[in-house]
């Protein structure tokens, strides 16, 4: 009877993760859908969005870091924080992980579709691979089963993003089964408030390069952020992080008041628009980082990038469920072909790590004077919310 309660219990936790994770992609899909159709539906400048979002977000970031992550003797750390060094680094920080990446994400999503924005996500371990080839911190060895992984895996990327953007194919229809008028109004006026693409489809090629910007904006992120925590291990990452969120959150504004000059773009009513800015800030400034951070304790660096191709199959499923006429089968079949060579990336990230694991066990000393410096953050952050 004991045995079997600790087996159920051992059983629970490992299905927690998996099950959180699940959901957390789901969230996202859902705050994307809601994100495009405020600004479909509804006129909210993309801009306008972005700041108002990073604003709070920026506020809650800083309550939390100030009340979780303050330490009581902080005359070495406010030195280094405040350091010129670390400001500018911060100041990129900010500018490639929101100023840029956000505001072209979501105009790109404003041009396209969810799951147009889920399939250039994927490019991101593609892109990393990519700058980190051009800026050489990684070796080109082809003999490696890790580094021809990474390849193939990015031409399939490659391959599957230019179906997306230049193959729509026909309309996806509903189902037979949602085809009875009492399924059909419930559909029909869930449609109402749910958008998953633009109703003009000239654009989409426009929407597609503005998310792969975005996308080569967060892989230039990553590599500067892996370069400051390994110049700056004394400072807390949750500081770093507040600290380039507020500066990502100003440049927005001097940014977005430049483009945005009508002050009706910037009123906000007490509608669905403020609920939606509200938890995007909370999910995607604080939720979200904490749930991945906690999963990938338990279960390894790799494990929370293999949900992220989840997010085509959620987009896929409440486009056929909610707007079938605005989902194209080019699209998801773009998607999936692009989640293939995200796997495939992945696998061969994983079997480098593993590689360099063993040869650590080896025989450290080497490790640390050959790739220390290679390494690459090729799975990390995401675009849109």
């Amino acid at each position: 009877m004991m045995m079997g309660m600790i087996m159920s219990g051992f059983k629970l936790m490992e299905m927690l993760p998996f099950s959180v994770m699940v959901v957390m992609e789901c969230c996202t899909i859902v705050l994307t859908i809601w994100a495009k159709t405020a600004m479909t539906d509804y006129d909210m400048s993309p801009f306008v969005f972005v700041v108002y979002t990073h604003a709070l977000s920026s506020i809650i970031l800083l309550l939390y870091t100030f009340v979780f992550h303050c330490r009581s003797t902080r005359s070495a750390t406010q030195q280094s924080l405040f350091s010129s060094g670390l400001f500018v680094r911060c100041f990129l920080l900010g500018f490639t992980g929101i100023a840029v990446s956000q505001n072209l994400a979501f105009l790109g999503l404003s041009y396209s579709s969810p799951i147009l924005v889920c399939a250039m996500g994927l490019m991101l371990p593609t892109f990393s691979f990519l700058l980190s080839i051009i800026l050489r911190m990684t070796k080109t060895d082809w003999r490696s089963s890790s580094f021809q992984a990474k390849v193939i895996g990015t031409i399939i990327s490659i391959m599957g993003a230019i179906v997306v953007e230049l193959y729509k194919g026909p309309y996806i229809r509903p189902s037979a089964v949602l085809s009875s008028s009492s399924h059909l109004v419930l559909f029909q006026k869930a449609g109402q408030y749910l958008v998953f693409s633009s109703a003009t489809t000239e654009h989409w090629v426009l929407g597609g390069i503005l998310l792969a910007g975005a996308s080569v904006s967060v892989s230039v992120w990553n590599i500067i952020q892996m370069g400051t925590m390994k110049l700056y291990p004394e400072v807390e990452v949750m500081e770093v992080v507040s600290y380039y969120s507020l500066l990502g959150t100003i440049q927005c504004v001097i940014f977005s008041l430049f483009i945005e000059r009508s002050l009706s773009a910037w009123k906000i009513k007490l509608n669905m628009d403020l609920l939606l800015i509200v938890l995007t800030a909370c999910f995607g400034g604080l939720v979200r980082s904490r749930v991945h951070n906690w999963c990938m304790s338990m279960k390894g660096t790799h494990y929370v990038p293999m949900f992220k191709p989840f997010g085509i199959v959620f987009a896929t499923i409440f486009g056929v469920s909610l707007s079938a006429n605005n989902l194209h089968y080019g699209s998801v079949l773009g998607a999936v072909v692009t989640g293939v060579g995200y796997f495939t990336i992945m696998w061969g990230q994983t079997r480098e790590d593993e590689d360099e694991q063993c040869v650590n066990r080896n025989g450290p000393s080497h490790l640390e004077s050959t790739n220390s410096e290679a390494k690459v953050p090729l799975l990390e952050e995401e675009i849109g919310v």
